[in-house]
């Protein structure tokens, strides 16, 4: 069985312990990849670290994620553009707007978000959209965006049904399902029956949102499996189907061959 994640902080702190030993636990149930998408400026050392640890399976992303955005923006920006000339990438992210927080940068959120949009799109890279308490103002951007340049997935999907069915509309997204898709009130799993796999990558964001029944223990790409089992069972089809399927997405999102 083949495995993807599409969402890992596997480069954090939390892991400096453990981590090879991480991704040999990721390796055994079949995980043949990860996306590690980065954080802000702090976070780069230890993301290209990671990636050059285990090269061609720990993928870095660069961005620069919502909760990060305070006064000094525009130079973080500045420093994630000038990553890109100098290093292989393989996304735009993590990006997008934080309103769960603190919502007095929301204007540099929304800023910050749309500039890294039109990167995204200048380098012909997909973009990992976080939308936390924030659809309404993502999607407006996203709408201004759209063209058939613009590629990506909504991470951690946590939304309604008719954020669902704008987003497949774009015509270039993905829907990230990870760990809440297993909590009893998460809500996502009354939405996972309705979506169509073919637009369906697993992820964890690990170090976070682990799954039941790992939920109150540091998450780790191991834990996908549950994830996996989860969607199968909403979507009554063989958990083999929905590894099969949703790797085959990640790979073409991200332009990976496995082969």
């Amino acid at each position: 069985m083949k495995l993807f994640d599409t969402h890992t902080h596997i480069f954090s702190d939390d892991f400096n312990h453990d981590r090879h030993e991480s991704v040999a636990r990721a390796k055994a149930v079949g995980v043949k990849g990860m996306i590690l998408p980065n954080i802000d400026s702090h976070s780069i050392d230890a993301l290209i670290r990671t990636s050059e640890q285990f090269p061609n399976y720990c993928l870095p992303g660069m961005g620069l994620h919502p909760t990060s955005v305070k006064e000094n923006f525009a130079d973080e920006l500045q420093i994630v553009e000038e990553w890109f000339a100098k290093y292989k990438f393989y996304a735009v992210g993590e990006i997008g707007i934080d309103l769960y927080w603190d919502k007095t940068y929301i204007a540099q959120q929304m800023e910050a978000f749309r500039f890294q949009l039109r990167l995204a799109k200048r380098l012909g890279l997909p973009v990992i959209i976080h939308t936390r308490n924030s659809f309404d103002e993502v999607l407006s951007i996203v709408d201004q965006e759209n063209d058939e340049r613009l590629r990506g997935v909504f991470h951690s999907f946590t939304g309604n049904l008719d954020n669902y069915n704008q987003i497949i509309a774009y015509g270039g997204f993905m829907i990230g399902i990870g760990g809440v898709v297993t909590y009893k009130h998460g809500g996502v799993d009354k939405l996972v029956g309705q979506m169509d796999l073919k637009h369906i990558v697993l992820e964890t964001d690990s170090p976070y949102l682990s799954p039941v029944p790992q939920r109150g223990k540091r998450n780790e790409s191991e834990n996908l499996t549950y994830t996996l089992n989860r969607v199968a069972e909403l979507l009554d089809i063989p958990a083999e189907k929905v590894a099969e399927t949703t790797t085959r997405n990640a790979c073409k999102l991200f332009s990976i061959d496995f082969d």
